[in-house]
């Protein structure tokens, strides 16, 4: 089963594939989906469906699996991270990949055994897991979180249907 993961933005969109298989649980790429900020909202949108239909296209997912939006203060950034996050979902039924949400709460207390842990435990969590190829590789390191965020999602599915399934 291939899994990817994804930590949805608009600027910056995390991607983490995962395959399991009678080996375990084997890294297959990770990445970011960026925008340019200086870009029309459409056209941001466009760019992110585009991204993410090429991603699905060349990784042949199983699964989609995607963080839930967590409503905090800023209810622009959460409408924007909601309409973002509606043309990932459609980009999934337009191959016929199906999508499991997971909420932030419950990815950290899966991966990390604690529903409040911060991003560098997750991402200590993720690189026990996967291995030292989960390395930085972006040029800001709130990038790689994403990054990282990204297959923590991905290792909750597999983890959550395991225990379910």
């Amino acid at each position: 089963m291939l899994v990817i993961g994804i930590d949805p933005g608009t600027a910056t969109t995390g991607w983490g594939a995962i395959e399991v298989n009678g080996n375990g649980i084997i890294l297959r790429g990770f990445g970011l989906i960026e925008t340019n900020k200086e870009l029309l909202a459409e056209n941001r949108l466009f760019g992110i469906y585009r991204e993410m239909r090429a991603l699905l296209k060349e990784h042949r997912p199983d699964v989609l699996a995607i963080e839930k939006l967590f409503f905090a203060t800023n209810a622009k950034t959460a409408i924007q991270v909601g309409q973002a996050q509606g043309v990932m979902l459609l980009s999934a039924a337009a191959f016929k990949v199906p999508v499991f949400e997971y909420a932030p709460g419950t990815i950290k207390k899966v991966i990390a055994g604690d529903g409040r842990a911060d991003k560098k435990v997750i991402q200590q969590s993720v690189r026990k897991v996967l291995g030292s190829k989960v390395r930085s590789r972006a040029r800001k390191k709130t990038h790689f979180d994403n990054s990282a965020d990204a297959l923590a999602v991905a290792l909750c599915h597999v983890y959550s249907t395991r225990v379910s399934g």
